[in-house]
């Protein structure tokens, strides 16, 4: 099952995409050659993703490890990243059976009605086993590791379910897509009590300015593409251990900016194929279940948040926080995580947030740094469990992906920033019996409202329809 299992999830994306949107269009009436087309936009969508991505870490990896060494920001726990934490996962016995187990929960939630959620997200099924993995080692017992997985499946599809008229909402052309994923739906708890903390301050309304506003208001310095090449060009002067070295790289500082401008500029592009690809699909899916269940609320297809990234407050956002993010990770007392690897990983903070705060740039940036100051603690409370199931795979696989630097621990930002891995952990691990029973507790409580929010929608659409 793990070679069987592996060997999917190696395909990548990019394959898999086209492959499963042929498969679920032709079953949903779609023409084959429409449906193929959609899935290669999706597709091709993953691969321009990947690569824009890919141009952000390695053109900030070697100033920002210059800038570590220059200022002595070298911490205990190395950044290994979200492919080195997804490589833990998936190479555990938990990994292994995490799909077929989560795919069979998903059924059974869609027939007692505790979820309209059809999560077909695959990749992202890694942080189920994430959780699953490092609870698994830590006690040693893969039943705890199975439970702490479910669990947070379970919460992920309840909560995409909660958020998915707000996020279908705001964000255009979303009709019928929810986000199932935990590392998103993990920093909703934050933004609805911030949100409506900041709301109750004098004037703040006020400063309600979102990325269009700030484009009417500064020109082209709001621009994320402006914003993009002025942060590369700061990033790459601190890289500079000297007046010479900084006027000798002047190139390579235009350079990082240029590229950092880049990615500003393609992400929205590229995310618009994703939204290309999957109309077809999701209107096809709501006129199927219009027909075939007239009085049923409809069900959302749950989708990486990979499409809605490319918003200009996210963009915006994440931007300014990779710096904020670096110095605070040195002068919070306590924490031992420098993030460098997951930098890249900081756009995906913010698709489930932007609903709430409705793209309020300082809203949704004070969110984002709350939620990541805690998140480098739990990064760095949950490090020396992460370590050991890094070091077990990479006995067991040999993959360098996973290896840790001698004297360091690992860590990532991503998902093991989530309140839902830390909650989840150490409810298991510390309180065993008792934690697992409150946590089963506030799932079930949380899964009967969502039925009866799901029937209760289904009755308004029976009546409305009567009418």
């Amino acid at each position: 099952m793990e070679q069987v299992f592996s060997y999917i999830i190696g395909l990548g994306a990019a394959v898999m995409m086209p492959i499963l949107f042929t498969i679920l269009g032709v079953c949903i009436g779609i023409k084959f050659g429409k449906a193929l087309k959609s899935g290669l936009l999706v597709g091709v969508g993953f691969v321009g993703l990947s690569v824009v991505t890919a141009l952000l870490t390695s053109s900030l990896g070697e100033p920002l490890k210059k800038v570590t060494e220059i200022y002595g920001l070298s911490l205990g726990i190395f950044d290994m990243g979200w492919p080195a934490a997804a490589s833990v996962a998936y190479n555990t016995s938990v990994g292994a059976f995490i799909i077929p187990v989560c795919l069979g929960i998903n059924i059974l939630m869609l027939l007692t009605k505790t979820t309209k959620t059809v999560n077909i997200d695959l990749w992202n099924y890694w942080h189920y086993a994430f959780i699953g993995a490092v609870v698994y080692f830590a006690t040693e017992n893969i039943w705890w590791g199975f439970f702490s997985a479910i669990i947070c499946y379970i919460l992920t599809l309840i909560m995409a379910d909660l958020t998915s008229k707000q996020f279908q909402t705001y964000y255009e052309k979303m009709e019928g897509i929810s986000i199932p994923q935990p590392f998103c739906q993990g920093f909703v708890p934050f933004a609805l009590v911030l949100s409506k903390l900041l709301d109750k301050i004098p004037g703040f309304d006020k400063l309600n300015i979102d990325a269009e506003g700030m484009k009417r208001k500064f020109g082209i310095m709001g621009e994320p593409l402006f914003l993009g090449v002025i942060v590369g060009c700061l990033i790459g002067a601190l890289a500079c251990k000297n007046t010479q070295e900084l006027i000798d790289g002047i190139p390579s500082i235009l350079g990082l900016g240029i590229k950092m401008g880049a990615v500003m500029e393609l992400i929205p592009r590229i995310t618009s194929l994703f939204i290309e690809g999957l109309r077809p699909i999701s209107d096809a899916t709501r006129e199927l279940i219009a027909r075939k269940f007239k009085h049923s609320t409809s069900l959302n297809i749950g989708m990486s948040p990979a499409l809605v990234i490319g918003h200009p407050t996210t963009l915006v956002v994440s931007l300014l926080l990779i710096p904020v993010t670096l110095f605070l990770s040195v002068v919070l007392p306590g924490n031992q995580f420098l993030p460098l690897a997951s930098l890249a990983g900081m756009f995906y903070l913010f698709p489930a947030v932007l609903p709430i705060t409705k793209g309020n740039v300082l809203k949704t940036f004070l969110v984002g740094l709350v939620a990541l100051i805690i998140g480098l603690y739990f990064v760095t409370d949950l490090a020396p469990f992460f370590t050991q199931a890094a070091q077990d795979v990479f006995v067991k696989t040999h993959d360098t992906a996973v290896q840790i630097p001698e004297g360091f621990q690992g860590g990532a930002l991503d998902f093991a920033s989530s309140i839902f891995s830390w909650v989840i952990f150490h409810a298991v691990y510390h309180l065993k019996i008792i934690g697992s029973v409150v946590l089963v507790l506030v799932t079930l409580g949380m899964a009967v409202y969502n039925r009866r929010r799901i029937l209760h929608e289904t009755l308004q659409n029976k009546e409305s329809k009567n009418k």
